[in-house]
């Protein structure tokens, strides 16, 4: 029923979005004292949200879904700043106010999916 509204599915997919770029984001913090590890991003929720799949699956390694022909990389960018003599360029405190972006955005999501599910309960007569 949910899937059906547009407004829910955007939510679900601002949400996996979400999750997706807080996955990167800890890669990127994980990898801080990698030498040569360049910093990822994904792209941001406009461009890859065209309202008819709620966010596509991405495998994460070659066998991971059904379809192998599907790159993990797929909507990431790289988005590094200056590199450090060691090769890396991961910015502890740009990875960390992305962090909060993409927390910011998930709860958003949340909120979105709350009020409308309880709309939705109020329509059909139920209380909460």
């Amino acid at each position: 029923m949910f899937e059906k509204l547009d407004l829910t599915r955007m939510a679900q997919s601002l949400a996996a979005h979400a999750g997706t770029r807080l996955g990167v984001i800890a890669r990127n913090v994980a990898n801080a004292d990698t030498p040569g590890f360049k910093a990822m991003d994904v792209k941001d929720f406009a461009s890859v949200f065209d309202g008819s799949d709620p966010f596509p699956l991405q495998a994460t390694r070659p066998g991971h879904l059904t379809d192998s022909t599907k790159d993990a990389s797929v909507g990431l960018i790289h988005s590094g700043s200056g590199m450090a003599p060691n090769g890396n360029d991961v910015s502890l405190d740009m990875q960390m106010m992305k962090a909060v972006e993409a927390r910011q955005s998930h709860e958003m999501a949340l909120a979105v999916y709350r009020s409308t599910s309880g709309i939705i309960r109020v329509s059909l007569g139920r209380n909460g």
